[in-house]
């Protein structure tokens, strides 16, 4: 479906006049073009399957039309609509959405998903809720329970599906959807659509309306929303390359993605040292852990978030300017959700990422998938953070003359010197003492340029790269299979261990192969270059609350746990 280029407001969509003064009182006042091309077909009760990136206003474009179709009156205790998210921090922002748009409707909204009390959902559900906004793993304890009933529901919204199957969810959202009407309204939105996608739909959309939101055109001459560059960088030297393209970059907020959560944690301490006010976000932490993070982050206390592609996925930060990629991603579908989060609205944004030499094949095969290419940038020289940081004195002190506030009280040293030394003289040495207190002294030692190294042809005794990592010819498949200590007997299941290294190790659920799981252990089959990395991030991991076993894979290893 096109998208029309005809002015089109809230009320031309033929919205209720709670939902058009909800949003006039929140201060939208047109449809984005999903919005306007998803609001009616699925007030009219179609089917939809939408492309859509995170940022685009996705969200209002089910929640509206979902308000909309909702009963006057007592609508009773069952809910009505369900919509399923990966992550908790979706689901809140979600079911706030909700709570916004629909408060002159009386809405009843109720978010579920793991780490909140399930006493107090179990109370919300008994008193009657309109719409759940779920994570597919806590629907299917609800329901196995007993305690959330879908037969009364009409519409199901499938919100970020790409995100979901990469989890390991799809057993999940099919179980769900089979405890619905077969009469009900599907609504499938996601950012990529993959083959997986594509059966998905088959199997639960009925002859679906087709809504496609590409990037957002670009007139002649003008520069794109989102600036995307990338620097080759050995791996020794990576967190030094970071941070002198952060002080080059100087970004308002920025998220910077990495592999593991000890990798996070290892370069936020890194950046934390070198003058960055940066917070880490990865599983290993609690839900309160997060928020306060996320609202110091919000609260503009916070300059960079270090994260895991899965702690992040969901969160919405308006002053978001930068996104870096601190290892090229294994996906390109991960890369497109990551730029996602920056040039919204009409912004400008950057998006940046770090790739070693060897890494460059996996950014071709992005710049396939995004149809635009990086520039390879050469990193800072010492030479050029000096004259950065130059700049960053001229203008404190420039700032400082024009404000001209307790200025006065100095003149007496400096007539007192001019006695002795030259005016301009003792300019430079008051400028001197104020570069270095600011501490922008530059004590670094150059990084080697790799820029020129993305031309080189691979010999042909070089091995395959995969993900940018080595993928070893033996085997034929350049897959290993590692071992977990855990098996059927404490309930373990394929999505759990999908999630755990995918939370944890970084990798999504198209780079692990097939899972074997038995009585007392499993086997994974994950790509042989990351096996050190998923064991690694895993080591101090639990799944089902039981502490988690990792190695690779031996016939000893097996007998002795049979």
């Amino acid at each position: 479906m096109s998208q029309s280029q005809e002015s089109v407001s809230f009320a031309d969509l033929a919205l209720r006049s709670e939902l058009l003064k909800a949003l006039a009182d929140l201060g939208y006042e047109e449809p984005t073009p999903i919005q306007r091309e998803s609001i009616p077909p699925i007030a009219a009760g179609s089917d939809v399957l939408g492309q859509a990136a995170t940022g685009t206003g996705k969200t209002a474009a089910f929640a509206l039309p979902i308000l909309q179709r909702l009963a006057e009156g007592d609508r009773g205790v069952k809910p009505v609509a369900l919509v399923l998210v990966p992550t908790r921090e979706l689901a809140v922002q979600v079911s706030q959405a909700f709570h916004r748009y629909g408060r002159d409707l009386g809405v009843r909204v109720l978010p579920i998903y793991g780490g909140q009390p399930i006493g107090r959902q179990l109370q919300a559900l008994s008193r009657g809720v309109d719409v759940i906004i779920a994570t597919p793993g806590r629907a299917i304890d609800h329901i196995n329970r007993g305690t959330l009933d879908l037969g009364e529901v009409t519409t199901v919204v499938l919100d970020e599906a790409d995100e979901m199957l990469d989890m390991g969810f799809v057993e999940d959202i099919e179980a769900i959807l089979d405890e619905t009407s077969d009469q009900r309204q599907t609504v499938l939105f996601s950012a990529t659509m993959p083959a997986r996608i594509a059966a998905l739909a088959r199997r639960y959309l009925r002859d679906p309306v087709r809504i496609e939101m590409g990037r957002q055109e670009t007139t002649p001459g003008e520069a794109p929303k989102v600036r995307q560059s990338a620097y080759m960088v050995a791996r020794a030297h990576k967190p030094a390359a970071l941070g002198r393209i952060l002080d080059t970059e100087s970004p308002a907020a920025a998220i910077v993605f990495c592999r593991t959560r000890e990798e996070v944690d290892q370069l936020t301490e890194t950046l934390n040292g070198r003058g960055y006010r940066a917070e880490p976000l990865h599983g290993g932490m609690s839900q309160d852990q997060r928020d306060r993070v996320m609202a110091r982050m919000r609260a503009g206390t916070t300059d960079l978030l270090i994260a895991t592609d899965v702690a992040a996925r969901g969160l919405d930060i308006d002053l978001l300017t930068h996104v870096v990629n601190y290892n090229v991603p294994s996906a390109a579908e991960a890369y497109v959700h990551r730029i996602g989060r920056v040039g919204r609205a009409g912004r400008e944004g950057v998006a940046i990422t770090l790739a070693e030499p060897r890494e460059h094949r996996m950014l071709k095969t992005i710049e396939q998938t995004t149809k635009q290419r990086f520039t390879i940038e050469k990193l800072p020289t010492v030479a050029d953070l000096r004259t950065r940081r130059l700049e960053m004195t001229r203008a404190a002190l420039q700032e400082a003359l024009v404000a001209g506030d307790g200025l006065e009280q100095f003149r007496v040293v400096v007539e007192s010197l001019g006695d002795e030394f030259d005016i301009v003289d003792i300019a430079l040495a008051a400028v001197q003492l104020a570069h270095q207190s600011s501490g922008n002294e530059i004590d670094e030692q150059e990084i080697p340029d790799q820029s020129d190294s993305v031309s080189r042809k691979p010999r042909r005794d070089e091995p395959e790269r995969r993900g940018g990592k080595s993928a070893p010819r033996s085997g034929g498949g350049g897959t290993v299979k590692l071992f977990f200590g855990l098996g059927r007997r404490a309930n373990i299941r394929p999505q759990d261990l999908v999630g755990a290294i995918a939370n944890e190790a970084g990798l999504s659920g198209r780079d692990i192969g097939a899972i074997e799981i038995t009585d007392r252990f499993s086997l994974v089959e994950v790509p042989a270059g990351a096996a050190d990395d998923v064991i690694s991030a895993l080591r101090n991991s639990t799944v089902k609350g039981k502490k988690l076993t990792v190695r690779r894979e031996s016939f000893a290893a097996r007998k002795r746990t049979k």
